[in-house]
C-alpha cells in the first residue's frame, strides 16, 4: 500500500509547491496534477508591481511623425525628424493628470531611426537633426521629465530594422557569422574588433558572447539604454517585421539575459514577463488567464490570439499553435497580457484635420474592461510635429483621468464588516479562502449606499490565479439578488452593473482551479455624463444621430464648429448629398455629453463603378453600398491577376474632389484585400489617365479602421481609378468595404 502511495504522495507535494513565474513540466503530469500545478505558479515580483502600473502611456515619435506615414522605409533623409521643440514634460504632465503610472517611448521604430545619442548609428538617427544641431536626444528629456513628475520609464527598441536592411553596409541580414564580442563593443571596431571594448559607466558589467553583426549592433544600443538613462522599468520588443534580409535571426536569449543583469526590475513585453493581448483596437477577453503553457521560453513572446487563452482546455491540451505550427508545452509561465491601442488612428500623428483622436468615453470604457479586465492598459499618445500632445489627445486624457479620480479615488465599502477574514480595501497580501473551490462571504456597509462598481482582487502574489467563475449580489427589498457576474478574476475584476442602493452585499465564488483566495473589495460609483452621440448615414443617404438610450437632447453642426445647447437641434434625419463633416453632442441640463464627429463623403447617387478584378459575391459595387459588413474582394481563384488591382468609378458630373476615405474589410479576419500602397488616378473621359498622387496605409490588419487622404489640391473630374500597388502583409489582393469621395 505504501509503494502505491508514495508517486501520489510525491506528485501532489510538488503541484502544491509555488513556482515563481515558471514551472518546468516533465510531460508525465496527469491532467489533475497539472491543473493543480497551474493553479500555485504566481508572478514574479517585477511581474506583480507591472499588474500595480494598471495604466501606462507609449509615446510614437520619429520620422513617421513628420512624413504621414505609419511605418517608414529605413530609407528617409535623416533630416526629417525636425521637431524644433519636444516638450516632454507636457507629456508627462497630461500622463500623470490621466492615472498613468509609466511612459514607454519608441526609441527607435521599424524604420531603424534612433533618438537618442546612440554610438553606433551616426547617419540615421538624432545625429542628423537639425534639432539642437544633432545634439538632441528625446530619452534624456523623457527621463528627466518622468523623474519629475514620478512616472517610470519604459523604451521600445524595434528588432526590425529597415534602414540595417536598406542599406549597402547595413548590419541587418548582412549574413556575418558570429564572432567572439564583448558588449559594450568601442563602436569604431563595431565589425573590424568586437572584442575591443568601450569604457562602461561605473559599476555595470561587460558581457561577451559569439555574435553576428546586428545582434552585437542591438545589443550595444540595449546597453546604451539599459545604463545611461536611470532605472528602465519595460523593455518593449515589438514583433512585427515589415520586411526581412539574409535570414537574420535574433539572440533573444542574450538579450533577455542582459536585461534580467542590468535592469531587474523591468518587464519584457514580447517575451517572458508581458504578452500581447492580441488586437490593437482595445478589445479584451471575457476571461484572461496568466498561466500560459510555453514551448520555449526564448520564444515565449510569439503572438497568442485565441480567447479563451490560458483555459483549463488550452493547458490540458499540453501543446499549443503560434503561425500555424504546433508547440509542445514544456513549461508553464506566467504571463501578464498588455492591452495596447492608440488614442488616434493610427500609431503616430498625422495631422489634425484627417485624424481621428477617440473620445473620453471610448478610453475610459477600455479602461475599465482592461485594468478591470486583469490587465495592463496601455495607451498611446502620439506627440505632433511641434513636440506636443495636440489639444484634442489632451482635452480627452483629462477627462479620462477625471473619470478615474472621482470614480476609483472613493471606495464606497471602506469601513465594511465582513465573515471574510483578510479582506480589506487594499492589502494583496491578506486574503479570504473557503474550504473548498466553492464558498460565499458577505460585507456589510456602514450604511446604504448607491454603487454601480464593485472590483474584487485574488491574491495572485501569494495565491495565484485560480477563480474561474464567481457571482455578486445585493440586499435589495429584504433578498439576496444577483447585480452582476463573471468569470476570472487575477489581479483585479471591475464588475458594471447598473446602481443600486443597498448596505449589504454578497460575492459568491461558483468554480475554481484549487481553493481560492479573495483579498480585496471595494465599491464605487460611475457618475456617467451625457451619452455620446452615434452618428450614421443609411443606405438612402439620410443621417440620423442616436443615443444609446433615447431621452437626451441631440445638438449638432455642419460648418465645423464645436456643437452646444445654441446650435441646431436633432429631430429628424437629414440629407447630406454633398458629403461633410458632422459633429453632436447630446445634452441633460447643463451637462454636456462628448463631441461626436463624423466625415462622409459624395451619396454615391449614379455613379458607375468598375473593377479590374473581382470575385464572385464580393463584386466591385460593395466598395460604395454604404454596409460596412460588406466588401469588394478581387478574385482569389487560380490564376487571378496581381497588383497593379483598379477600382473605377465614373460620376454622373464632373466635381469637385479634395479627398478620400478608405475602409478595408471590418472582419479581422486576415489581410487579404487590404490595400496598403496605392495611387489616385484621374481623367476627363475614362480613356487617358493622369496620376495625381500615391500613398500607403500601414497596421491595417491590426488596426483596421478608416483611413482618410486629403489631396494637395481640390481634383475635378469626372473619372477617378483607385489603384491598388500592394496589399497588407505582402497579400497579392485589393478590396475596399467602402470608399468616399470628399467634396469641396
Amino acid at each position: 500500500m505504501k509503494l502505491l502511495l508514495l508517486p501520489l504522495i510525491v506528485a501532489a507535494s510538488f503541484a502544491a509547491e509555488k513556482h515563481i513565474q515558471t514551472v518546468a513540466l516533465s510531460g508525465n503530469e496527469t491532467d489533475a496534477q497539472l491543473l493543480e500545478i497551474a493553479s500555485n505558479v504566481v508572478p514574479s515580483p517585477r511581474q506583480l508591481a507591472y499588474h500595480k502600473e494598471e495604466f501606462i502611456g507609449f509615446i510614437h515619435f520619429g520620422p513617421n511623425t513628420f512624413t504621414g506615414r505609419e511605418w517608414g522605409n529605413g530609407m528617409e533623409d535623416a533630416k526629417v525628424f525636425a521637431p524644433g521643440a519636444v516638450d516632454t514634460d507636457q507629456w508627462c504632465r497630461v500622463m500623470k493628470d490621466a492615472g498613468m503610472t509609466k511612459v514607454i517611448i519608441t526609441v527607435k521604430h521599424h524604420d531603424g531611426y534612433c533618438t537618442w545619442q546612440t554610438r553606433y548609428n551616426d547617419a540615421f538617427s538624432v545625429h542628423q537633426s537639425p534639432w539642437k544641431d544633432g545634439k538632441g536626444d528625446v530619452l534624456r528629456q523623457l527621463a528627466d521629465s518622468c523623474r519629475k513628475f514620478d512616472l517610470r520609464l519604459g523604451v521600445y527598441l524595434s528588432p526590425a530594422d529597415l534602414f540595417q536592411i536598406e542599406s549597402p553596409d547595413g548590419l541587418y541580414g548582412n549574413e556575418s557569422k558570429p564572432r567572439p564580442s564583448v558588449i559594450p563593443t568601442d563602436p569604431a571596431s563595431l565589425q573590424s574588433d568586437p572584442l575591443k571594448p568601450r569604457a562602461r559607466p561605473e559599476g555595470k558589467p561587460a558581457f561577451q558572447h559569439e555574435l553576428d553583426d546586428y545582434n552585437r549592433y542591438f545589443m550595444n544600443q540595449l546597453y546604451e539604454l539599459l545604463t545611461e538613462y536611470g532605472p528602465v522599468h519595460e523593455v518593449w520588443f515589438d514583433g512585427a517585421h515589415p520586411k526581412r534580409k539574409g535570414g537574420q535571426t535574433y539572440r533573444k536569449d542574450l538579450w533577455f539575459s542582459m536585461i534580467r543583469q542590468l535592469a531587474p526590475d523591468a518587464v519584457i513585453f514580447g517575451g517572458p514577463d508581458v504578452r500581447w493581448c492580441g488586437n490593437e483596437h482595445g478589445g479584451t477577453r471575457a476571461n484572461e488567464w496568466n498561466i500560459l503553457p510555453i514551448g520555449d521560453m526564448n520564444l515565449s513572446g510569439l503572438d497568442r490570439t485565441p480567447q479563451d487563452i490560458g483555459s483549463d482546455a488550452r493547458i490540458l491540451a499540453r501543446n499549443y499553435e503560434v503561425y500555424g505550427k504546433k508547440q509542445t508545452a514544456k513549461f508553464l509561465n506566467y504571463m501578464v497580457s498588455e492591452v495596447d491601442t492608440s488614442i488616434r488612428n493610427g500609431w503616430f500623428w498625422r495631422n489634425e484635420h484627417e485624424q481621428n483622436v477617440r473620445s473620453a468615453d471610448e478610453i475610459f470604457d477600455i479602461y475599465e474592461r482592461s485594468v478591470g479586465g486583469n490587465a495592463v492598459f496601455l495607451l498611446n499618445v502620439p506627440p505632433a510635429t511641434d513636440g506636443k500632445l495636440g489639444p484634442r489627445d489632451v482635452a480627452c486624457m483629462t477627462e479620462v483621468g477625471r473619470r478615474v479620480r472621482s470614480t476609483y479615488g472613493t471606495d464606497l465599502a471602506q469601513g465594511f464588516r465582513t465573515t471574510a477574514k483578510g479582506v480589506d480595501g487594499s492589502n494583496l497580501d491578506s486574503y479570504w479562502q473557503p474550504e473548498g473551490s466553492k464558498g460565499s462571504f458577505e460585507i456589510t456597509l456602514p450604511e446604504p449606499r448607491t454603487i454601480n462598481r464593485i472590483a474584487l482582487q485574488e491574491a495572485i502574489g501569494k495565491v495565484g490565479q485560480r477563480v474561474k467563475s464567481h457571482a455578486l449580489d445585493a440586499w435589495i427589498d429584504d433578498k439576496w439578488v444577483e447585480i452582476s457576474s463573471a468569470g476570472v478574476i487575477g489581479y483585479k475584476r471591475i464588475h458594471r452593473f447598473d446602481e443600486v442602493t443597498t448596505s449589504r452585499l454578497r460575492v459568491r465564488i461558483l468554480d475554481s482551479r484549487n481553493t481560492p483566495s479573495i483579498a480585496t473589495l471595494t465599491a464605487h460609483y460611475y457618475a456617467a455624463p451625457p451619452q455620446a452621440v452615434s452618428i450614421t448615414r443609411a443606405a438612402d443617404g439620410r443621417i440620423s444621430l442616436t443615443t444609446p438610450r433615447p431621452g437626451p437632447a441631440i445638438h449638432y453642426t455642419l460648418d465645423g464648429s464645436q456643437p452646444d445647447a445654441r446650435s441646431p437641434r436633432f429631430t429628424d434625419a437629414f440629407d447630406l448629398p454633398e458629403g461633410g463633416t458632422v459633429r453632436a453632442t447630446s445634452i441633460v441640463g447643463d451637462q454636456s455629453g462628448p463631441v461626436s464627429e463624423a466625415t462622409f463623403g459624395l451619396r454615391p447617387q449614379g455613379w458607375k463603378i468598375t473593377a479590374s478584378s473581382e470575385h464572385a459575391g464580393y463584386e466591385a459595387a460593395k466598395a460604395i453600398d454604404g454596409d460596412t459588413a460588406t466588401f469588394w474582394h478581387s478574385s482569389w481563384a487560380a490564376g487571378h491577376p496581381a497588383h497593379p488591382i483598379a477600382l473605377t468609378i465614373e460620376l454622373p458630373e464632373t466635381t469637385a474632389i479634395r479627398g478620400f476615405t478608405y475602409l478595408p474589410r471590418q472582419d479581422r479576419r486576415v489581410p487579404d484585400s487590404m490595400v496598403e500602397a496605392w495611387r489616385i488616378e484621374t481623367s476627363p473621359d475614362g480613356k487617358e489617365w493622369t496620376k495625381l498622387e500615391e500613398g500607403e496605409f500601414g497596421n491595417l490588419l491590426n488596426d483596421p479602421s478608416q483611413r482618410t487622404h486629403l489631396f494637395d489640391e481640390p481634383e475635378r473630374t469626372r473619372w477617378l481609378r483607385f489603384v491598388s500597388l500592394r496589399g497588407a502583409q505582402g497579400k497579392s489582393y485589393a478590396g475596399a468595404a467602402e470608399i468616399e469621395l470628399l467634396g469641396k
